[in-house]
């Protein structure tokens, strides 16, 4: 893939956390739990560029410690792989891990980030330098 087309911010404190929480705003999948919130104009970096920006969490629950970090590493490679390029910014995310997250397929893990974002129509269509989409497996978008 070509260079994003925006940047990809980081969501760092619990209140960051907890707003994109706070909308009720998810879409549960095998992989992932995604939530969104759309960031306000006082949210935006100096220099005045929308962005999009990105929590990951794991909780106990998926797992010990290398099972938690092996499945951000996962749903973070996934972010960075879809969000720049085919989501709409000016969004926050918080990906969820899920106790399946570390052993899903890769294009099913894909796939769901990509059902999610097209649920909250969030998802734009490549520009034409770009590949075709992930591929999304019947059922899922």
């Amino acid at each position: 893939m070509t260079a994003p087309d925006r940047a990809v911010g980081r969501l760092m404190r619990r209140p960051e956390f907890l707003a994109v929480a706070g909308t009720r705003r998810k879409h549960v999948a095998p992989g992932l739990i995604l939530q969104v919130r759309r960031h306000d104009d006082r949210q935006r970096p100096a220099d005045g560029k929308v962005v999009i920006r990105l929590g990951l969490t794991a909780s106990r629950k998926v797992g010990n410690a290398v099972v938690r970090n092996r499945a951000r590493r996962r749903l973070r490679e996934a972010a960075r792989q879809i969000l720049p390029h085919f989501a709409l910014p000016g969004h926050d995310f918080v990906l969820v891990a899920r106790g399946g997250t570390a052993e899903r397929p890769w294009l099913d893990l894909l796939g769901d980030l990509t059902a999610g974002l097209k649920r909250f129509g969030l998802w734009r269509e490549p520009p034409s330098s770009l590949p075709d989409a992930p591929p999304v497996q019947a059922g899922e978008g």
